[in-house]
């Protein structure tokens, strides 16, 4: 591996296992280059989040995540100097290696240019299209570096980024609102009695209960609908999959346990936890390992 590119993986490795709360926690047991190459995602996924939350006016985020798409569409052509991100290189070689379709990176970008200019959402349609962007790309992208068996597995992909990305909004709900944003449909506010304006003053009431136990049983739905992609992936896929779905899964259930907490705090799956599946994921490898040396040593 080139000086440059293997600085570059260095690098993203580093921002991942700093930054990454729930993510880096479901692929630690990954072989080393699909390890590598979920730093990488992970890395430009960041910085993408981050020209977007930047202080910066909504005309100065919009030019420096146009600039960004522009270098990221450099560096998937191989054009790299002394300007391009040194993440790029990671990002450029993963998405070569693992064959990922450059339209899904360029996709989460259009997710964070979208919260430039949107605040709030009326239907649940319209909300899903925005979770596409930011989240179920990240899956898909995420099975090109696991390796998965035919296109059965996009769909249950799609649903499995939907469902992480809504549990994130139930959870954030209280800093989202201190942004003035609503991520919530306002049509699911407005089917159950409850405000605009007491969700942004954070008020809890049997109304706001009853709307988390709505949108609690419609990501629950989901998740258990994503469960089938398993079988869609490759043994190394699996064990990630299932560490990352049990982590955010958890969440789910943090919040589905208090959800009032999310108006005050924001909820988090103990990081005992987090290592108590990262372990299981390991161990799952581990004896996967040893079956697949075992079945050689067999036949040999």
């Amino acid at each position: 591996m080139p000086s440059t590119l293997a600085a570059s993986y260095t690098r993203c490795q580093r921002l991942t296992r700093h930054a990454a709360r729930n993510f880096y926690y479901s692929f630690i047991a990954l072989p080393a280059d699909q390890h590598r190459a979920m730093c990488a995602l992970y890395a430009f996924l960041r910085a993408t989040d981050d020209l977007g939350d930047s202080t910066n006016s909504v005309d100065e985020r919009r030019q420096a995540l146009q600039a960004w798409r522009a270098a990221l569409q450099s560096a998937l052509q191989g054009h790299f100097d002394e300007t391009t991100d040194p993440l790029l290189e990671a990002l450029a070689d993963t998405v070569h290696r693992f064959s990922i379709p450059p339209e899904y990176l360029h996709a989460a970008i259009d997710g964070i240019e979208m919260d430039l200019t949107i605040d709030r959402y009326e239907t649940f349609e319209e909300l899903a299209e925005y979770c596409y962007r930011v989240a179920s790309v990240v899956g898909l992208c995420c099975i090109h570096i696991w390796g998965f068996h035919g296109e059965a597995a996009l769909e249950p992909a799609r649903r499995c980024g939907l469902a992480f990305q809504l549990t994130n909004i139930l959870r954030d709900l209280k800093e989202d609102a201190q942004r003035g944003r609503i991520y919530l449909p306002l049509a699911d506010l407005r089917q159950f009695g409850y405000t605009e304006s007491q969700l942004l003053a954070s008020e809890y009431n049997a109304e706001f209960e009853q709307l988390m136990i709505y949108e609690i049983e419609r990501t629950e739905i989901l998740y258990q609908s994503a469960r089938e992609l398993s079988g869609h992936l490759t043994p190394a896929g699996r064990a990630a999959y299932e560490a990352m779905w049990s982590i955010y899964h958890g969440l789910l259930q943090e919040i589905a346990r208090r959800p009032a907490d999310v108006l005050s705090r924001r909820l988090e799956v103990p990081r005992w936890k987090k290592w108590r599946i990262a372990a299981a994921s390991c161990w799952t490898m581990t004896r996967h390992t040893w079956f697949s040396a075992g079945k050689v040593e067999a036949s040999s």
